[in-house]
């Protein structure tokens, strides 16, 4: 394409979308539009960056009957965008989210019509065709991994021969017909990537609340040590938006990064956002072996979801001598003819093993289960059930069980889709948020109804804290201890710590009810 001039791009994570009682936070830092700036800036493009949550963190608007928008509004955004930028790039990662972001884009195509307007992430690389014709606004769409794609596109000249000749976009061509070009590779060299442009994002507001990906253990930094996962779980977007290809950056590069973020700005505590950030044992125990031969003294969490092949005693002494103090499991399922129609390849007891010997050792452990899934059967929910109290026996601290919701992009949406079971309108979109909220359920499982999903959510809940707090009964006094003190050391306490501030920031509920729309949307 030849030496391109730079270009004024403005990178927009609009406000999110939250049940009024989500149990998980993802008020974040945006490490994807960190790292996506990073790689422009790098090209001498003028970057702009306006995190709509992290701006207005303490800002809490209803919306519908049931959830909040959490950040700027529209107006507060189109505020903030110069009127000569050239390209605007919308994250849009999850599906639920999408009908507000469709307005929102088509908001910023009526201030800025001259601009060209992409859209990157889960949703749109789940649904590129349903996304551009729900959403004519968009000029075209970045599929998967996003840095060299949108690399490519700023720098064409927007016309059709230089974008067919740029791999991972979709656009349109008329009303109807999408065009969508090959699928770009994935970055091998991954190490060569630049550091995220954190000094573009407002680090500050999310220290200053406490906010992160896992418990509040003081200022906390993201940090991705692998990109992408290798296995292909059926009710996960992660192969398409990834393929299957799980690459880890040489454990040295993690450690210095580590420690450029604690010299420059005093962080305590990091948050890995991988999506399976232990699959060799090899690798995890070198990583932990340089920060204890470096001394650093921080913790660091692992709150995504992990694997347990390769947590073993040895690699869970390691973990916590290392600064590990929180760490995530996601089995998903107790029955192990679920885990093999989900093609979730877990061994249950091997699990439960990989649990105690991690608690044993002293690290604060979560697992997540998910029920309502297609074909599941009273005989799995009992067999889930058992697993639930096993779990809370060998010292698990904190579970969640989150309603299985059809997200586009997974081979389960598929499935569900090609049966005329799903209609992708507005109404499906915004349920999609209720594997978050523990006041809505939903039940996809022939077998049972959603009444029977929301019941069985509460009562293992219940059923598994009071076991826990039975045969430990000094966690009990210890979170309620915690809660009065403003402190965090379980996911339980996290999550509760949410819930009050967003009651006590947000207008009241019986206000939020009354409002069908927003006059901002």
């Amino acid at each position: 394409m030849g030496e391109a001039l730079p270009k004024k791009v403005v990178l927009l994570r609009p406000a999110m979308l939250i049940p009024h009682l989500t149990f998980s936070g993802l008020t974040v830092p945006p490490l994807g539009l960190a790292y996506i700036a990073s790689y422009l800036r790098e090209k001498r493009h003028e970057v702009i960056l306006i995190d709509a949550v992290g701006e207005a963190i303490g800002q809490y608007e209803p919306y519908r009957a049931n959830y909040v928008l959490h950040g700027l509004r529209i107006d507060q955004i189109l505020e903030r965008i110069p009127g000569d930028t050239e390209v605007i790039g919308v994250s849009c990662m999850f599906s639920h989210e999408f009908p507000i972001y469709r307005d929102w884009i088509q908001r910023l195509k009526d201030r800025f019509p001259k601009a060209h307007i992409l859209a990157g992430g889960e949703h749109v690389t789940a649904l590129p065709k349903e996304t551009l014709e729900q959403c004519p606004a968009l000029d075209l769409l970045v599929l998967g991994e996003g840095e060299g794609t949108i690399l490519d596109v700023v720098e064409s000249d927007f016309t059709l021969e230089s974008l067919e000749k740029i791999p991972g976009i979709a656009w349109m061509s008329g009303k109807n017909l999408v065009n969508s070009s090959a699928r770009r590779a994935r970055i091998r060299a991954i190490d060569e990537i630049s550091k995220p442009a954190w000094d573009l994002v407002p680090l500050e507001n999310y220290w200053k609340h406490g906010m992160g990906l896992g418990v509040n253990r003081g200022k906390s930094m993201p940090l991705l040590a692998t990109r992408g996962c290798p296995y292909q779980c059926t009710f996960c977007s992660s192969p398409l938006m990834w393929t299957t290809r799980w690459a880890a950056r040489n454990p040295v590069e993690v450690v210095d990064e580590m420690e450029q973020y604690i010299r420059e700005y005093g962080v305590e505590n990091f948050d890995f956002y991988d999506l399976t950030a232990i699959v060799h044992k090899k690798w995890i125990v070198e990583f932990c072996e340089l920060l204890l031969n470096r001394k650093i003294d921080v913790t660091y969490q692992l709150p995504s979801g992990t694997r347990s092949e390769a947590i073993d005693r040895e690699v869970a002494k390691l973990l916590y001598r290392s600064g590990c103090r929180n760490m995530t499991y996601a089995p998903e399922s107790g029955s192990d003819r679920m885990l093999s129609l989900i093609k979730k390849r877990v061994h249950i007891g091997k699990m439960l093993e990989s649990m105690r010997g991690c608690v044993e050792e002293g690290l604060n452990i979560k697992a997540n289960l998910i029920v309502g899934f297609p074909g599941e059967a009273w005989g799995d929910l009992w067999r889930t059930f058992r697993f639930l109290l096993r779990m809370a026996i060998v010292g698990v601290h904190d579970v969640t069980i989150q309603p299985y919701s059809a997200y586009p992009g997974t081979e389960l949406f598929d499935g569900l889709r090609k049966d005329k079971k799903i209609t992708l309108d507005d109404e499906f979109y915004f349920a999609l948020a209720n594997l978050a909220d523990l006041a809505q359920s939903s039940s996809w499982s022939e077998n049972f109804s959603s009444r029977t999903t929301f019941w069985y959510r509460t009562l293992g809940m219940l059923a598994f804290y009071g076991v826990s707090y039975s045969l430990r009964p000094w966690r009990l006094l210890r979170t309620l201890f915690n809660l009065a003190k403003g402190k965090q050391e379980t996911r339980l306490e996290r999550a509760l710590n949410d819930i009050f501030t967003r009651r006590k920031s947000s207008l009241p509920r019986k206000v939020a009810e009354a409002v069908a729309c927003p006059p901002y949307v």
